[in-house]
């Protein structure tokens, strides 16, 4: 099913189906009279004698050298090979998708004054898998994302290299093979199109959506780990949560207390249990990953609002004058993702404590030491706990906000500036952490309840259970444990974990916004 985009209304979960598929996308009807309008003003302004930044001028520190009107197309393609700088490894396609995608929705707000054939060619390339070959490096987040733009900007003229079907060709070759034709830039179009914030934008919301997916998942490892240790439910009751009022810690107190319920093993020790409190990684996941949830949520409405925005620079305004501004300068997404960030730190933080605790037998009531069948003669689980813990270690040196850091470039006329993308692109490392030590926990708490047999875990909580075991048997020997967290990772990663426990228990990107 086509996508329709309707600018200024595409919501997240639009965005994540053009993230996770590869649907075809485009503009909404509606939209197009005011890209036309947009488009003959600029061509009015080429066609004139008074000077107007990046239509007919030089561009950053060179604005105020003027264009000849013949000078003026080639003006934009010059603009677009002088700023193919990229470095580093490609971006993903699924990343790619979305910026093509963001690149449509900002021009679709009628602002840009690019051609309507400029838009149908994104749509087509869209509709067809020809996706232009972005470098991952080269942008710091304002005046837009230059250099990475422009090599997607390249292909649609092009030069460069796309991928289709996985092989990657030139981007001539690629556009042919799909029945489509470069286009010849005319005035402004080459700017409007390396101008926006939609690289940094598109990391920043692929991030926002693993980050997600990772905190529900880890309501469901942190249940496992609970029951496992037989840790009390009572933190998690309906009423405290309430009593303090954050959206997210409601949610998730309500999520672990729903996966919990109904357990043989909790049920067990409802009686005489010596522990009156619980470690802080069982008793106050509520707080912490409701916490998360609420700086997820948060940084999901910049995000969409950003989805939404046009931001290139000069904007045709409504008056019909094209003015410049700086709606190209990411700080906002650069905001969101360090809040992302900082979540995805502590969402691992917490969960490498709960494994800490489930292979010491000084806290995990009653396990064996590292969750071995045989401790001393096996070794268990006590170096996969490790891993855990050099995963952890890894994202909260990369938390640091990227916000904070700024460089003058362009002969300082771009003298601040956000360093979103970059901030954006660790998401994606952070989580693939983050999904490992979510795995390991999985791993671990599927074992620790397997000792607690014959008593079952939850209902819920036995169907996650079940999820592990269909791709890691129970550990009774030691064995080579690289395949089992690989394993155990994917499961978190493409969602099978969260999506084995019942629907309408995990929270959705919606709880904290």
């Amino acid at each position: 099913m086509t996508l329709v985009l309707d600018p200024g209304a595409v919501d997240l979960a639009t965005l994540a189906r053009i993230y996770r598929t590869d649907a075809p996308v485009r503009l909404a009807d509606g939209c197009r009279p005011a890209i036309a309008r947009a488009a003959a003003r600029i061509a009015e302004i080429a066609g004139g004698e008074e000077p107007v930044y990046g239509i007919n001028t030089g561009f950053g520190k060179l604005a105020s050298i003027r264009i000849a009107v013949g000078d003026v197309a080639r003006l934009q393609r010059n603009l677009i090979l002088s700023h193919c700088c990229g470095v580093g490894a490609p971006l993903p396609e699924a990343v790619v998708r979305v910026i093509l995608a963001l690149k449509l929705i900002s021009l679709g707000r009628g602002a840009s004054g690019v051609r309507p054939e400029i838009v149908v060619l994104i749509e087509g390339m869209l509709a067809n898998g020809v996706l232009p070959v972005i470098p991952e490096k080269g942008s710091v987040g304002a005046s837009g994302d230059l250099a990475p733009l422009a090599h997607m900007a390249a292909a649609m003229i092009g030069e460069g290299e796309v991928t289709v079907g996985g092989a990657t060709k030139p981007a001539r070759d690629g556009l042919a093979a799909a029945g489509l034709a470069p286009v010849e830039l005319a005035a402004k179009e080459g700017l409007a199109l390396i101008n926006g914030t939609q690289v940094s934008t598109a990391l920043a919301l692929a991030g926002l959506f693993r980050a997600h997916r990772a905190a529900v998942t880890a309501l469901v490892t942190g249940a496992m780990s609970t029951d496992a240790a037989m840790g009390s439910s009572a933190p998690f009751r309906d009423e405290i949560h309430a009593l303090r009022g954050h959206p997210g810690q409601i949610a998730a107190g309500r999520a672990l207390r729903l996966l919990l319920e109904g357990s043989e093993i909790r049920d067990s020790h409802l009686d005489g249990d010596s522990r009156v409190q619980d470690p802080y990684c069982l008793r106050c996941q509520p707080q912490v990953d409701g916490a998360c949830l609420d700086l997820i949520g948060y940084a999901a409405t910049t995000l969409e609002r950003e989805a939404n925005a046009a931001t290139d620079n000069p904007l045709v305004l409504s008056d019909g004058s094209v003015v410049s501004g700086g709606n190209f300068h990411a700080e906002p997404v650069a905001f969101a993702a360090d809040q992302v960030a900082i979540a995805v730190a502590e969402l691992g933080a917490i969960a490498q404590r709960r494994i800490a605790t489930l292979v010491d037998p000084a806290l995990n009531f009653g396990l064996p030491a590292f969750l071995a069948a045989k401790p001393g003669l096996n070794s268990g689980l006590m170096i996969a706990e490790v891993t855990s813990a050099a995963l952890m270690s890894e994202n909260k040196q990369m938390s640091h906000p990227a916000s904070v850091d700024s460089t003058p470039t362009s002969a300082n006329q771009e003298d601040h500036v956000s360093m979103a993308c970059h901030g954006a692109r660790r998401l994606l490392a952070m989580t693939d952490n983050l999904f490992g030590i979510l795995g390991i926990e999985a791993l671990t708490a599927a074992q620790g309840l397997d000792f607690r047999a014959p008593l079952a875990t939850s209902p819920a909580l036995s169907a996650a259970h079940a999820a592990v075991r269909a791709v890691v048997p129970t550990l009774d020997e030691d064995r080579h444990l690289a395949a089992d967290i690989a394993a155990c990772t994917a499961l978190v990663a493409d969602g099978t974990l969260a999506a084995a426990v019942p629907a309408g228990i995990l929270p959705d990107l919606g709880a904290g916004r």
